[in-house]
Parts: structure tokens; sequence; C-alpha cells
């Protein structure tokens, strides 16, 4: 039998918090999601300001993050770069935004931050995994 780390409330709150450090040091409005290895939401959290939408595309991000075991912006890359079939995938969202939690060199979960330019989204889903220390 195989042992695997996974996220407790004590890593989702340190994540959570980072993010929301990073997001408000620069002063954007977004929503933070944090998903488990199967990507089911542990938390989320809608910083004021941030439309209602995002809380469902950083969601997403983070549940393709998490499934897909890579950030989301390699599907968005592979799709710009003209493999349009990939559109098909049955993954909610392919935008830069959603990575994952990785210990141990093992997928334990995924952050996915909507509401800013996708490479600010990635900006502060990174700056949480950091705080982590994965």
């Amino acid at each position: 039998m195989l042992s695997k780390p996974v996220l407790t409330v004590t890593e989702t709150t340190r994540i959570l918090d980072a993010a929301r450090a990073e997001a408000e040091k620069n002063k954007w409005a977004v929503a933070i999601v944090l998903a488990d290895d199967g990507g089911h939401p542990l938390a989320l959290l809608r910083l004021d300001g941030a439309a209602p939408s995002t809380a469902y595309i950083a969601t997403e991000k983070a549940r393709t993050a998490a499934l897909g075991r890579r950030e989301t912006k390699v599907y968005e890359d592979m799709i710009n770069n003209g493999r349009t079939a990939f559109l098909s995938a049955p993954l909610q969202s392919t935008l830069e935004g959603g990575v994952p939690v990785i210990v141990d060199g093992q997928v334990v979960g995924a952050v996915g931050v909507s509401g800013v330019k996708s490479e600010q989204d990635a900006q502060i889903a990174k700056a949480a995994i950091q705080a982590l220390g994965a």
C-alpha cells in the first residue's frame, strides 16, 4: 500500500492567507480556491470587489490543475499554439491561473485564482504555494 501527503486545515489556511496577502499587496480583487488532489474545493475566498463569476472560474482552474497534474497555462498554450481539438477535452478551465500543489513529488491539490490578468492570477497562486514550502 502507498502513502501520500494530504492538505490539512493548517496548510489550507496558510495557502489561502498567502494568496490573499499577495492579492491585497497588489490591490487585486480576485477569487481564490484551494482544491484537493481530486479537484474538490477545500476553501474559497472571494475578495471584496471581485465579480461573482471569479469564484466559479477559480474553482474550475483549481480543479483542472489538480486533475491534470499541471498548470492550466500548459493547456492554454497548447490551444493557442494550434491544438484546438483540445477544446473538446472534459476540462472546464484551460486558462492560466491554476497551479498544482506538489509535495514530495505528488500532487496533493491545486490553487486556482481568477479576477485579474491570467499571469497575475498565476502569480497569486504560486505565491500561495511558496508559503507552504512545497
